[in-house]
C-alpha cells in the first residue's frame, strides 16, 4: 500500500513540474499581442461569418429542391470552426525549442533540474491550450448563433465526434511540431518542416468532410481511433527523441551534396550505420542485412500492423452492411503479369513518394485500405456464393497474396520510417544522415525484396491462384 501511494506521489510531482513549465509559457504566449489577437478574431468573428454562411447556402440551396445539401453543410461548417483556431497551434509549437534557442532563452530553462521528458511535456501542452481552448469556444458560439438563428441543435453523437477529432487534431499538429522545434537549428527550417503537418491535416479534413456530406458519420468514429493512435506515436516518439544535450550544442546543418552522397553509399553498402565497410553480396543481404533493416524499422512494423488490423475489422464490418454483389472470377481475361506489376509497382512507390511530405502517414493507408478490400470482398463474396470465406481465401488470395502482401507490408513499413526519419533521427545522427540511412534501407529492400516478391506475386496471380480458384469453386 505505502509503495501505491509513493508511486501516486511520485508521478503527482513529475506532472507538477511539467505542469510548472506550462505556465511559464502560457504567461508568454499570452503576452505576444501577435498571437492572442489572431486567435481571438478567430473565435469570435469566424463563427458568425460561419453562421451567415449557413444561413445563405441553405437559402440558396432551398431554391433548387437540394436542401440536403445545407442540412449537410452546418456540420462542415462546425467541423471548421473548430480546426481554424487550432491550426494557430503550430506557429506556438514550433516556438517552443528553436525560437527559444535563437533568443539565446534556452539554457536557463535546460539547466533546471526538471526531466526531458517534464520539459516536452510542459511545453507540448502550453502550444496546444489556448489554440485549443479557443476552438472550444468558437465551436460553443457557433452552436449558439445556429440554435438562435436558425433552430438548428448538433445532435450529442455528432458533437462528441467533433469535439474529440479537433482535440485529437491539435493533439498530432503540435506534438509534431514541437518535435520539429526540438529537431532543428533555426525557425525558418522549423517553418518549412512543419509546413509538411499541414498536408496530411488538409487531406484529413477533406477526407472527413467527404464523409459528412455522404452522412456517414459513423466512419468519423474511424477518424478519431487513427488519430488516437498517430498522437500516441508522435507523443512517445516526441519524449524518446528529445535530448536536452543535443539541443544545447547541435550547430546550424550544412548541405555537402558530396558528402550526403558519400554517407548513402556507405550506409547503402554496410549492414550496420556504424559498422565496417564489407562486400555487397546477395547472401549478405538476404541473410543480414534484411533482418537489420527490419529491425532498424521495428515501430514503423507495429504501426503497419496495426493499420492492417484495423482495415481488416473495418472491411468485415462494412460488409455486414452493404449488400454489394461480389463475386469471384477466376478468368483473368486481359490481365498479364506486366500490368500487374506496373500497378503494384505504381502504388508503392507513389505512396512511398507521398509518405515523405506525409510523415509516413500515406503508406500506412495502404495496407490499411489493402486489408479492407480483402475482407470486404472475401465476407460479400463467401456471403453471395455460399461458399465458406476461408476457403475462398485460401484459394482466390493467399497463393498470390503471400508474396504481394508481405512486398506490400515490407514496402510500407520502410515507406512510413522514412517519412517518419523527418521527425524521428536514430540516436547520435543527424537529421540528415537519419533520413540517409533510411533511404538506403527503403532501397536495398526494394530492389532486392519487394520487386522480386511483386514479379513472382504477378506471375502467380495470372496464371496459378485462377486454376486453384476453378478447384475450389469446383467449375
Amino acid at each position: 500500500m505505502s509503495a501505491c501511494v509513493m508511486s501516486l506521489a511520485g508521478r503527482r510531482s513529475w506532472l507538477a513540474g511539467a505542469l510548472t513549465v506550462t505556465r511559464r509559457e502560457l504567461r508568454d504566449t499570452l503576452r505576444d499581442w501577435r498571437i492572442v489577437i489572431p486567435i481571438i478574431l478567430l473565435t469570435l468573428v469566424f463563427p458568425v461569418i460561419m453562421n451567415f454562411t449557413a444561413g445563405a447556402a441553405q437559402d440558396f440551396v432551398r431554391q433548387y429542391g437540394a436542401e440536403i445539401i445545407g442540412e449537410r453543410l452546418i456540420p462542415f461548417l462546425l467541423m471548421i470552426v473548430g480546426f481554424f483556431p487550432i491550426s494557430f497551434s503550430l506557429v506556438v509549437a514550433l516556438e517552443t525549442f528553436v525560437g527559444e534557442r535563437e533568443r539565446k532563452s534556452i539554457e536557463a530553462l535546460l539547466c533546471t533540474p526538471l526531466s526531458n521528458g517534464q520539459l516536452y511535456l510542459g511545453k507540448m501542452l502550453a502550444a496546444m491550450l489556448p489554440p485549443l481552448g479557443a476552438a472550444y469556444l468558437g465551436i460553443t458560439l457557433y452552436l449558439i448563433g445556429l440554435y438562435l438563428f436558425r433552430g438548428w441543435s448538433a445532435p450529442p453523437q455528432l458533437l462528441i465526434q467533433i469535439v474529440l477529432l479537433t482535440t485529437c487534431e491539435a493533439i498530432v499538429m503540435v506534438s509534431g511540431a514541437v518535435v520539429v522545434s526540438s529537431q532543428t537549428t533555426s525557425t525558418r527550417a522549423a517553418n518549412l518542416l512543419a509546413s509538411f503537418i499541414i498536408i496530411p491535416m488538409a487531406l484529413l479534413v477533406q477526407a472527413e468532410s467527404i464523409m459528412m456530406f455522404w452522412g456517414r458519420y459513423d466512419v468519423l468514429w474511424l477518424f478519431v481511433a487513427a488519430l488516437i493512435v498517430v498522437d500516441l506515436i508522435l507523443v512517445r516518439m516526441g519524449v524518446q527523441l528529445f535530448d536536452r544535450e543535443e539541443l544545447l550544442g547541435r550547430e546550424f546543418d550544412t548541405i555537402n551534396l558530396k558528402e550526403k552522397w558519400r554517407t548513402f553509399v556507405r550506409f547503402f553498402k554496410q549492414v550496420e550505420p556504424k559498422g565496417q565497410p564489407e562486400r555487397l553480396t546477395l547472401w549478405r543481404i538476404y541473410r543480414r542485412d534484411l533482418p537489420a533493416i527490419v529491425r532498424r524499422a521495428a515501430y514503423a512494423s507495429w504501426a503497419v500492423l496495426v493499420a492492417s488490423v484495423v482495415g481488416l475489422l473495418a472491411g468485415w464490418v462494412f460488409a455486414q452492411f452493404q449488400q454489394a454483389d461480389v463475386s469471384f472470377n477466376a478468368d483473368a481475361g486481359s490481365l498479364t503479369p506486366q500490368f500487374i506489376l506496373a500497378n503494384n509497382l505504381r502504388v508503392v512507390l507513389v505512396s512511398s513518394m507521398v509518405g515523405v511530405f506525409t510523415f509516413g502517414v500515406i503508406p500506412t493507408v495502404v495496407p490499411l485500405m489493402n486489408s479492407a478490400l480483402v475482407a470486404f470482398v472475401v465476407t460479400r463474396a463467401a456471403a453471395a456464393a455460399g461458399n465458406d470465406p476461408f476457403t475462398l481465401l485460401a484459394a482466390g488470395i493467399l497463393p498470390h497474396g503471400i508474396f504481394e502482401v508481405t512486398a506490400v507490408w515490407l514496402a510500407s513499413i520502410l515507406a512510413l520510417r522514412l517519412g517518419a526519419a523527418i521527425i524521428a533521427r536514430p540516436p547520435k545522427m543527424t537529421l540528415g544522415e537519419g533520413w540517409l540511412l533510411a533511404l538506403a534501407d527503403y532501397l536495398k529492400a526494394l530492389v532486392f525484396v519487394v520487386v522480386p516478391l511483386l514479379i513472382l506475386a504477378a506471375v502467380v496471380e495470372v496464371h496459378i491462384t485462377p486454376i486453384l480458384l476453378d478447384a475450389a469453386l469446383g467449375r
